[in-house]
Parts: structure tokens; sequence; C-alpha cells
């Protein structure tokens, strides 16, 4: 488990019996998008508990405490990244090897999720990636913050277009 400097909050790895508190993080996230004006990035649904059993599984799915009590989760995915082959009215600043934060959620309970997950990424991998949709207002303000880069856009699986970040070390 690491604790974070800035934030107090510790990430750590889920287990299987961590699911259900997953679920309701992302079930929670989902509905502070939709009432901050973004309903539709991750719909009712996603995550589906199957990716975040696979996510777990493969060891890239990370969830963010305050004390004991899971309040934030987010996949940290290392290798190239599909969707982020083609970026449009932009370019990635380096070619160099590289880690994407995915799926990052909140239940709003704590403060400092989200740099929480960066400052754990951050310390694992210098270069980063992240994306978000064009109605996610609340991560186009966080991003930045944590010292990304907006890029372009990209094309996730189903097609829909998101504004692409990235970090470089220094």
């Amino acid at each position: 488990m690491q604790q974070t400097q800035q934030t107090g909050l510790t990430v750590r790895q889920p287990a299987a019996q961590d699911l259900p508190a997953l679920a309701e993080i992302y079930r929670k996230a989902r509905g502070i998008m939709a009432a901050n004006g973004n309903p539709t990035q991750w719909g009712t649904t996603h995550p589906a508990l199957e990716l975040l059993r696979q996510d777990i599984a493969q060891g890239i799915l990370w969830v963010v405490c305050a004390g004991q009590r899971p309040c934030g989760a987010f996949a940290l995915v290392p290798g190239e990244d599909p969707t982020y082959a083609i970026i449009e009215d932009g370019a990635w600043r380096s070619d160099a090897p590289y880690a994407t934060i995915h799926r990052l959620g909140s239940d709003g309970s704590s403060r400092g999720v989200f740099r929480a997950a960066v400052d754990f990424a951050a310390a694992r991998y210098l270069h980063l990636r992240i994306d978000t949709h064009a109605d996610n207002t609340i991560m186009q303000r966080l991003i930045p913050r944590a010292g990304f880069v907006y890029c372009g856009i990209i094309y996730v699986e189903d097609g829909t277009p998101r504004l692409a970040y990235e970090r470089l070390p220094g």
C-alpha cells in the first residue's frame, strides 16, 4: 500500500472481495458525472463488473482508500494503447514507452482521489497518458493541473472521441 503525501489517501490493489465496494464507487461516479453534464461517457453500466474482474486478474486495477475505506479506483495500464495509435488535431509529444490511466472514478466522499491516482502512477511510470470525454469538465480541470498537456483527439473502441493528454517527466 502506498500513501500519497499530498492527499493522505492510500492506493492498493483490490481483491475479489472488493468488487461490491468498487461497483458502488463507479455507480456514484456515474451519478456525479451525470449531475455535472456528462451522462453519456460511462452511461449507466460502465465499467461493468466483468471488466473490473478482468482488471483485477491482470493486476492493473487500483483502489484509493481513505483509511481502510475504498473511495476511488482506476486502471493503470502499461504499454501501448491501441486507441492512442491515431491522434487527430494534434500530436503526441513523445513516442517513448508509457502507461495510461483509465477508468478513474471517485464516490465523491474524499478529496484528492485524482491526485492520489496520478501520484501513484507517476511514481511507477515517468511517461503517462490519459483521456476524457468532451463533456467531462471535472476531469478537464484536474488533468492539466496534474502536469498533463492536451495533445489532440483520439477515438475509443466504440468510435466516440476523447480529449487526449500526456505527461512527460520533468
